[in-house]
């Protein structure tokens, strides 16, 4: 019993002696959006009344670190940033919108694609040039990060195994199915047109 008690309270006391500067610097909010999660998970930094908000705090700090969204926002030296692709399929793809608060009360939203399934670690993107604190443009491009960022996205509600599908295009399920059942209509039109000129045939050749 005592252990239950002292992990919510590390996790507490860890959160609040996360320098300002980083939070100051870094993302109040995060949206995570993705195939096998009912909706949007959001993580917040900022107090609002809600049980657990220390924890989700704790949660966006980790979350950005291991995801590699500093580098891909603010350039480091050295920079861990790769402009192409990691070769292979990654998996199913998820968003990560990050709320950046700025100067003037001014307040940006940057995207984050991650793919947490990718083999043999996960992989994330920032697409380059996206806008923040008025005259800004993040870094961009791919992070090659650790089984951390798996961690971190399954403790926040992502599903412990990937959901079937890849990071290639998909098709709505009504979609697939108005494609079958045309084709299954094209295909009886089709015998039936046979069956009617062939029995024409027969008359034909009968006369």
């Amino acid at each position: 019993m005592k252990r239950l008690v002292l992990v919510p309270l590390a996790v507490t006391l860890v959160a609040a002696l996360v320098p300002a500067a980083a939070l100051a610097k870094g993302a109040s909010e995060a949206e995570i959006a993705g195939p096998g999660i009912d909706e949007p998970i959001s993580l917040t930094v900022q107090p609002g009344g809600e049980q657990g908000w220390q924890e989700q705090r704790w949660q966006l700090l980790q979350l950005a670190e291991t995801s590699g969204f500093y580098p891909a926002v603010f350039v480091r030296s050295p920079d861990p940033m790769l402009d192409e692709r990691p070769a292979g399929d990654l998996g199913p793809k998820y968003t990560i919108t990050y709320v950046m608060p700025g100067p003037n009360s001014e307040v940006d939203h940057l995207v984050q694609d991650v793919y947490p399934y990718a083999e043999p670690v996960p992989v994330t993107y920032v697409a380059p040039g996206q806008p923040f604190f008025g005259t800004e443009r993040t870094r961009g491009g791919w992070y090659i990060s650790t089984t951390a960022l798996k961690d971190n996205l399954v403790a926040a509600g992502l599903p412990p195994n990937a959901p079937t599908g890849g990071d290639g295009p998909r098709f709505p399920g009504t979609l697939v199915g108005a494609l079958t059942a045309l084709g299954t209509a094209l295909a009886i039109g089709a015998l039936a047109a046979l069956v009617i000129r062939r029995r024409s045939q027969t008359r034909t050749v009968t006369a």
